[in-house]
């Protein structure tokens, strides 16, 4: 991950233009669900995920930081999180939490500690 969470890596390649909403998320253990809604706005960019019955249909909220990868031709995108840290995280609420400085500021914390996989200590 990059110093700021909330940007997507050079290395990542975000393509332009390609609508995220609906690709399949895959965390480095296994799926967590799919795109909801993104936002590529730079410092500021993240995805939602719809994380269905994983995590009782609950939508959690990643830094673009924490994208690893997107595949476009097999609409998945690859995030470097295992599905506990990501479970772990602060909660999210979408009606509170989308352009709340303090909660951008909280999970961006939460997910640059112990950089390259982030999260508190387990």
């Amino acid at each position: 991950m990059n110093e700021n969470a909330w940007d997507y890596r050079e290395t990542d390649a975000r393509p332009q233009g390609i609508d995220l909403r609906g690709f399949k998320v895959e965390a480095v253990d296994g799926s967590i669900g799919k795109v909801d809604k993104h936002s590529d706005e730079a410092g500021s960019a993240w995805i939602v995920v719809d994380t269905g019955p994983w995590i009782f249909g609950k939508e959690v909220l990643l830094p673009a930081g924490t994208v690893s990868r997107i595949d476009v031709a097999e609409e998945t995108v690859h995030v470097d999180r295992t599905k506990e840290q990501i479970k772990n995280a602060p909660e999210f609420h979408r009606e509170t939490h989308l352009g709340n400085a303090d909660y951008h500021d909280e999970l961006g914390a939460y997910y640059l500690l112990g950089a390259p996989f982030g999260g508190r200590p387990f």
